[in-house]
């Protein structure tokens, strides 16, 4: 295996490089965890975990990482799809099949281009090879309809559900009024078979929308996540605020863009979500807008005070939330400075809470470990 790219030694970090010395103290001590640095790569997004304690870790320009479960090691995956990284595009999700143990099957998300120029955002797998270093296979399995003009709003969230289903994200793709058109899968959640095709049984289609639609009037969705207890749960970018946490209930209208507790960029209002709206409001809404990234719940044992609540990453925030969770219900909880922008987070096997720095375009993000504070 190749060096991991600029491998750091593990320390607790204390903050934000920025801040001045007291604040950086004062940062880490309100933090109950300490803070290691595992390694760091190119503009990282998505994680996961494999059963040996490896890790595949996607890049924005679409490398797909193979890491040592110390992250001392890595080496790149071939097999991959040609990816379209312009703007908000790139190598996104990566998921493992719930039997991936028997079948070594990997999702991968990433936006392209079609021959017309046009781009959306794709789902594929392929089998990750014995040694780890290709996807054999590898094949398309589904895209998003209909492919438009734009870099922005792919979305491309995977996650699968108790019953072995798959949920895939797409995003309105600043184009607004899709995500309220029956006819396309943009700015909505969307329910398929684990081959790609649509699930039997999904609640929109006898009202004419696309056999694969679960939910719609979404705007970015950039979290997916199912809790032990089969709620699927949502985060999504907001407009000039309005960023939103969403339990997905099966056909419900989400309201975007009719209705959003955020502004449009250019100062036009969107009226706020309101009791007997037609609309499903969101459990928990930042204004200011946090630039949510990523979601997870919590089901490990290194902080069980945590079991059960959402955490998600901050990218304009720069930050590490949790959200409380009581059953369907949510509120906010705490919400930790970390001084980058956080793309991803993860439960490791351990129950440590793995985060990545989204680093930017062509910068550096790092791959941190939480553990509780001593």
């Amino acid at each position: 295996m190749t060096p991991a790219r600029m491998l750091l030694p593990a320390l607790a970090l204390l903050g934000a490089c920025n801040s001045s010395p007291s604040a950086v103290a004062q940062n880490a001590a309100a933090r109950p965890f300490a803070v290691t640095e595992v390694a760091d790569f190119d503009s990282p997004w998505a994680m996961t975990f494999l059963p040996d304690g490896r890790m595949l870790v996607t890049e924005k320009k679409g490398q797909l990482l193979l890491v040592s479960a110390d992250g001392k090691s890595s080496k790149t995956v071939a097999g991959t799809p040609q990816v379209s990284s312009a703007g908000q595009g790139g190598l996104m999700d990566v998921v493992l099949h719930p039997q991936f143990a028997a079948n070594r099957l990997v999702y991968l998300s990433w936006s392209e281009a079609n021959a017309e120029g046009l781009k959306g955002v794709a789902l594929g797998r392929g089998t990750l090879a014995a040694d780890g270093s290709k996807l054999e296979g590898f094949q398309t399995i589904f895209r998003a309809h209909p492919y438009v003009e734009g870099n922005g709003h792919f979305s491309g969230r995977i996650a699968f559900a108790p019953d072995g289903h798959l949920f895939f994200t797409n995003g309105e793709r600043q184009k607004f009024t899709p995500a309220q058109d029956p006819q396309a899968t943009l700015g909505k959640v969307l329910r398929l078979n684990d081959d790609g095709t649509p699930a039997k049984g999904n609640p929109l289609a006898a009202q004419g929308f696309r056999p694969d639609v679960w939910s719609y009037g979404h705007r970015n969705l950039l979290g997916l996540t199912f809790d032990a207890n089969g709620n699927l749960w949502e985060q999504e970018m907001g407009p000039k605020g309005g960023d939103e946490i969403n339990l997905i209930v099966a056909g419900k209208n989400y309201g975007y863009p009719n209705v959003s507790n955020g502004d449009h960029y250019d100062g036009k209002d969107i009226p706020d979500h309101k009791a007997g709206d037609g609309y499903e409001a969101p459990k928990v809404w930042w204004n200011p807008s946090i630039s949510p990234g990523g979601l997870m719940a919590y089901s490990g044992k290194l902080f069980p005070e945590w079991k059960g609540d959402l955490f998600l990453g901050g990218l304009s925030g720069k930050a590490l939330i949790r959200i409380d969770v009581n059953g369907t219900d949510a509120k906010k909880g705490d919400q930790w400075d970390m001084g980058a922008r956080i793309r991803e987070v993860e439960e490791g096997p351990d129950g440590a809470i793995w985060v990545l720095e989204d680093g930017g375009q062509g910068s550096q993000g790092r791959l941190l470990k939480l553990t509780p504070a001593k």
